[in-house]
């Protein structure tokens, strides 16, 4: 474990790269989603992976979540594109990075590509998209519900997740409670600056759509593929927005197959 200092907030960071001291082909940064998640959804299933291909592969965990600092405010996307933007900074990642981000994390990436194009070799969102005018109202209305539903009436909401759920994701919840009861993070996201459809657009590096095909995020990809210039996507049946960890598999195959393709096309 390592604690990163940004000069705003501490993240935990965790690290993998290749085996035996080879040379990494790429960096890849994952950024985890919103409340329940952590770092931990991509060291148990695609980090691994990445890094046995060859990647230097750095997750870390956003401010409010996992082991990183917890302040009471700073929410907005641009406090989480501040704290990527110093992150690698501080780790002296100075070249163009793939940027994977699942759900919120998916938003985080987009936004730091469309901030630095010249610091992103490509981006993959997972169960994820731009964040938009509608993206602001959603995530509104769901951090409305975490409020009333969570974290004011936490007692019996925990003990109905223990009882569904398991006591694993009880525990989650309870941290996301805690979370959005403590913090700003439920005004301050819905709030954030958004992209308009030509900031989306001017994003040129590649970016990859992976979705479940039972989420209604599947109903984005019309609208990516016409509005990024270069954009494919994916869609995997059976699935819904937990597909990161029940298809790893099928998930982390596809951003490897981006990640070596801009490798080629780099080499050319």
């Amino acid at each position: 474990m390592a604690m990163v200092d940004t000069g705003r907030v501490r993240l935990h960071v965790q690290r993998m790269g290749p085996r035996h001291g080879r040379p990494a082909t790429a960096t890849v940064v994952l950024v985890h989603g919103l409340l329940t998640d952590s770092l931990a959804s991509y060291y148990f299933t695609v980090a691994p992976a990445f890094a046995a291909a060859g990647l230097d592969v750095v997750m870390y965990d956003l401010r409010g979540h996992g082991r990183s600092e917890r302040p009471p405010d700073g929410y907005t996307l641009d406090h989480n594109i501040d704290d990527l933007e110093a992150l690698l900074d501080r780790l002296g990642v100075t070249g163009p990075v793939h940027l994977v981000g699942n759900s919120y994390g998916g938003t985080i990436a987009f936004g730091y590509a469309a901030r630095h194009p010249e610091r992103a070799a490509g981006v993959s969102l997972i169960e994820s998209e731009p964040a938009t005018d509608a993206w602001a109202v959603k995530l509104d209305g769901i951090l409305h519900w975490v409020t009333a539903q969570l974290a004011h009436n936490e007692p019996e909401a925990i003990a109905w997740v223990s009882t569904h759920r398991g006591r694993h994701t009880a525990r989650l919840a309870k941290g996301a409670a805690r979370l959005v009861r403590e913090t700003t993070l439920a005004r301050d996201i819905p709030a954030s600056r958004v992209l308009t459809e030509e900031q989306i657009a001017a994003v040129r590096c590649p970016v990859l759509g992976l979705y479940g095909g039972d989420s209604d995020l599947a109903e984005l990809v019309p609208w990516l593929r016409a509005v990024l210039p270069d954009c494919r996507t994916v869609v995997i049946p059976g699935h819904e927005h937990s597909v990161l960890v029940e298809a790893s598999g099928t998930v982390g195959g596809h951003v490897l197959s981006l990640v070596e393709e801009t490798l080629r096309v780099a080499a050319r």
